[in-house]
């Protein structure tokens, strides 16, 4: 699973776009710095794809892999409709296994996430931190505060293509050796996020550019990949959807249980909710006892759930919450990606709550 589990952020935007507002007096200063600069590294560390495809020193690996993206590139602007822009086209080693490590919190009784607001990208339900120490310390602090928290790698994230005239965003050595599906799902999910961006709303976000990685990794195997590759992906997502259908089934266990905040009191509360994450783990072990996978593969899905609280399932949420609906208004719109960015650009003048219906009421059929 390698951290993929929460892949996309707008820390980068956040990053760029607010420091540059606020180095002349924002409140917390010091974190717009660290991102700020923490972003600039990364562009001054990155080289055009065909410089290190001609770098002798570069490996035979990951010159492979280099082509490989830049033919995922060239798909996702011809076939998907994506932007066609530099984003993607230059890699930098950042010698480090995450870009940014992000953290979430949420209340004892509660999957809605604490959210950070921020100039021009409006409130999100995580702050990101180019470094994990940072990351953890901030974790550490909204424990004190009485929230569960959770930091996580992650190894890529969107600047919504305010950068592409730096050079935009790009590939990174902390997902440049994926599987080809997952390579394939990423640079979708990134690209996704420069077709629209609805202000302080993640789980539209995020649920759009999910949908997008999805639909379009289907045409990719379907159309580019090897029959091995496919098979490849065909084992890891099937793992990965029956974990998503345990904590989705989870998930509502522990919103019904909250649910009866009014009537019952905090220990019943926290009684019930320790049942339901105690069935959770045992579930997880029948589960992955049912894979027959090496152990060390499964490290990601192990330490997920070792670690699971309202944070993280807050934080998941946001990634598929709205997925179904975007992908029954693909199919409605007859496959077509530019009436289906149409519509969802449209979708993202809304109300968060009127889009938010929308979208629940399509994957239910009524729209």
């Amino acid at each position: 699973m390698k951290g993929r589990w929460l892949v996309a952020s707008a820390a980068g935007t956040v990053a760029v776009a607010a420091s540059l507002l606020c180095l002349s007096g924002c409140a917390n200063l010091g974190y717009y710095w660290q991102s700020a600069t923490g972003h600039l590294r990364i562009l001054q560390a990155s080289r055009p794809v065909q410089d290190w495809l001609g770098d002798e020193q570069a490996s035979q690996r990951l010159k492979e892999r280099l082509q490989l993206s830049q033919r995922i590139r060239a798909y996702a602007s011809s076939e998907l409709h994506l932007p066609d822009n530099p984003s993607y086209r230059r890699y930098a080693d950042l010698q480090r296994s995450a870009v940014i490590w992000n953290v979430v919190a949420a209340p004892e009784f509660s999957l809605e996430l604490k959210t950070w607001c921020f100039p021009i990208t409006g409130c999100v339900g995580y702050r990101g931190y180019f470094d994990e120490a940072d990351a953890k310390a901030e974790a550490a602090r909204m424990r004190a505060e009485g929230y569960e928290a959770s930091s996580y790698p992650v190894p890529a994230y969107s600047t919504l293509g305010w950068m592409n005239w730096a050079g935009g965003d790009p590939l990174l050595n902390t997902f440049i050796h994926y599987p080809e599906g997952e390579l394939a799902r990423l640079i979708f999910h990134e690209l996704a996020h420069q077709v629209l961006y609805a202000r302080g709303d993640t789980v539209f976000n995020e649920s759009f550019a999910t949908a997008v990685e999805r639909l379009g990794v289907q045409r990719w195997l379907q159309e580019q990949a090897s029959p091995e590759a496919r098979a490849d992906y065909a084992r890891y997502d099937g793992r990965r959807r029956a974990f998503r259908a345990l904590t989705r089934a989870t998930r509502a266990q522990l919103e019904a249980v909250y649910d009866d905040k009014a009537s019952a009191g905090e220990e019943q509360l926290r009684r019930r909710k320790a049942q339901v994450m105690a069935g959770f783990r045992a579930d997880y072990h029948r589960l992955r006892d049912s894979w027959d996978v090496e152990p060390a593969r499964l490290r990601g899905y192990d330490n997920w759930v070792a670690g699971a609280n309202n944070a993280s399932f807050g934080a998941q949420k946001a990634y598929d919450e709205l997925v179904p609906g975007f992908e029954a208004l693909f199919h409605s719109l007859g496959g077509d990606w530019d009436r289906f960015y149409d519509e969802a650009r449209r979708l993202a003048k809304l109300p968060k709550a009127e889009r938010h219906a929308y979208l629940k009421d399509k994957e239910k059929g009524r729209a």
